[in-house]
């Protein structure tokens, strides 16, 4: 299987590419941002891209913006010296579909391969044609064959982390959902509780669906968690 690694501390590429090899991966090594936006272009049989976010030239947040703008879906695990909110919702939102923070175990980096790669190929299984293609509440729509969202028939443009936050709450609608619930099902891994992403992209999304309309449909149950359900006049909000 086919990996390929943009990094271009020497140290960190030969314990990654020797781990991984001895693991049974082919990995191929590009050493800054621009030659491995290129090898990721023009090779489409990498099935993973492990992704340093500071690289020379072209850095990680600027590859994955790009690959994400040619429509390249290839599952993206960033690496990061820097494990703060905000820098991890950054690498979320420029596309990455997991991160790292430095400096870490080998056996952590193979668990979070492993499970990108499930993912993709859960996510590449045909749809039965009887699933239904669109998601709703209230006045909510989203369409998950077009993964576009709306609300009162206006179009809510969403990235794609608060696509996949807003299809699970709208799979389990009027239902207390835990942060460690939200985190493993929507990223598919246990991020470290002590940042606050899922508060971080609660908000965004309130600030797409509820902030615009009277009637708020993502709720905080103190305590517990989140809940989707029609904000009703005879209920106590949260």
């Amino acid at each position: 299987m086919k990996l390929l690694l943009i990094e271009d501390e020497p140290a960190v590429v030969s314990v990654i590419t020797r781990g991984l090899s001895e693991a049974g991966y082919e990995v191929s090594v590009a050493p800054d941002g621009n030659s491995g936006l290129q090898m990721a272009l023009n090779n489409p049989t990498f099935r993973l891209i492990i992704l340093d976010v500071m690289l020379p030239g072209m850095n990680g947040i600027e590859v994955c913006r790009s690959l994400r703008n040619a429509k390249q879906e290839v599952p993206i695990l960033m690496l990061t010296a820097l494990g703060t909110t905000e820098n991890i919702v950054m690498g979320l939102d420029s596309g990455a579909d997991d991160y790292l923070v430095k400096p870490f175990k080998l056996q952590e980096l193979e668990a979070r391969i492993r499970s990108l790669l499930r993912r993709k190929t859960n996510t590449d299984i045909a749809v039965p044609v009887t699933a239904p293609s669109v998601l709703s509440l209230a006045d909510l729509e989203l369409d998950t064959d077009t993964k576009s969202a709306s609300r009162q028939g206006k179009s809510i443009q969403l990235t794609a982390t608060e696509y996949r936050l807003l299809e699970f709450l709208l799979k389990n609608p009027r239902k207390v959902l835990s942060r460690l619930e939200i985190l493993e099902q929507v990223w598919g891994i246990e991020f470290n509780m002590n940042t606050k992403v899922v508060d971080v992209y609660i908000n965004y999304l309130r600030k797409k669906i509820n902030k615009p309309h009277a009637a708020e449909l993502i709720h905080t149950v103190v305590g517990l968690g989140y809940m989707l359900r029609e904000n009703k006049a005879d209920e106590d909000t949260y």
